[in-house]
């Protein structure tokens, strides 16, 4: 495996994999790296000829009140994972290698980016769309696989590569969790033993809305959102930003849940922020 922190070092190698008709696979991550990104890498390889990875924890996705400096940052076991899963080339860059100097065209998400995630942390998609744009520019036409723990990015990320007609392919991963059910997470190591425990409330919030829709037949968004954040209310370390039921493309709140949904939650245990989501259908019961 290449490891390189130069970003024109994986511009070269990509573009002569595709010149030898090879197939690129490419996943994004700030590291820290555990069992979803290497199922990610994974399924990369197996699609793929060829894997790329890029290591960057971004720093215009985060507010000034976030964690990027104290962000998990383990290099060495990330260059171990990414191998062990099948990548084939790694870009780990400095920031100033990323940004020279302070961006002055940066990527605007509007909708998408306002709700959710971005009306708890305004900016951030901004800076999580204009990276992805950046390291698109770099791996050039390729297949990305990004996972669905961070559905909302997702979405976002598909419709960046739509409106600016870039040569990318958007793959979806499922969330690997832990048999608890909490998914897997970098920020999960910032939990003690106590606040571990009662992260899994996530999930079971979660559950109990999708048992609503599918076995329950509920079509009120309001007793779904009610459903999960009464679970959610059971495990007092929890603190709930927020439990929302949308359309899992539009992001959009439906009036009556009448087809697919994504049913997300946000919320602190302890300092640590989690997220988590699942689909829910109805009639799948």
């Amino acid at each position: 495996m290449i490891i390189t922190h130069k970003p024109e070092d994986l511009r070269t190698f990509l573009d002569e994999a595709r010149s030898a008709t090879k197939r690129v696979g490419f996943h994004p991550t700030m590291g820290a790296l555990h069992g979803g990104h290497r199922s990610n890498i994974r399924r990369a390889a197996a699609e793929c000829d060829v894997v790329a990875v890029s290591i960057f924890v971004n720093p215009l996705q985060f507010g000034p009140d976030e964690d990027f400096e104290s962000y998990p940052r383990d290099l060495d076991n990330d260059y171990a994972q990414a191998e062990e899963a099948g990548a084939d080339i790694v870009l780990a860059p400095p920031a100033d290698a990323m940004f020279p100097e302070e961006p002055v065209v940066t990527v605007r998400v509007r909708h998408l980016g306002d709700v959710l995630e971005g009306r708890h942390r305004p900016g951030h998609f901004d800076g999580v769309a204009t990276v992805v744009t950046k390291l698109f520019a770099l791996s050039g036409r390729c297949y990305a696989y990004f996972g669905e723990k961070d559905y909302q990015q997702l979405v976002i990320v598909r419709r960046l590569v739509a409106d600016l007609s870039l040569p990318v392919v958007v793959v979806p991963c499922s969330i690997v969790r832990q048999p608890d059910g909490l998914a897997l997470s970098s920020r999960n190591e910032y939990l003690t033993p106590t606040e571990r425990a009662a992260a899994p409330v996530l999930y079971w919030s979660l559950l109990a809305g999708k048992r609503a829709v599918e076995e329950q037949g509920v079509t009120s968004v309001a007793d779904v959102r009610a459903a999960m954040v009464k679970v959610a209310g059971r495990e007092k370390l929890f603190q709930l930003e927020y439990a929302e039921v949308v359309d899992p493309l539009s992001l959009a709140v439906p009036p009556v849940i009448s087809s697919e949904i994504r049913l997300l939650i946000a919320g602190r245990i302890g300092k640590v922020r989690l997220i988590d989501n699942v689909a829910a259908n109805v009639g799948e019961g």
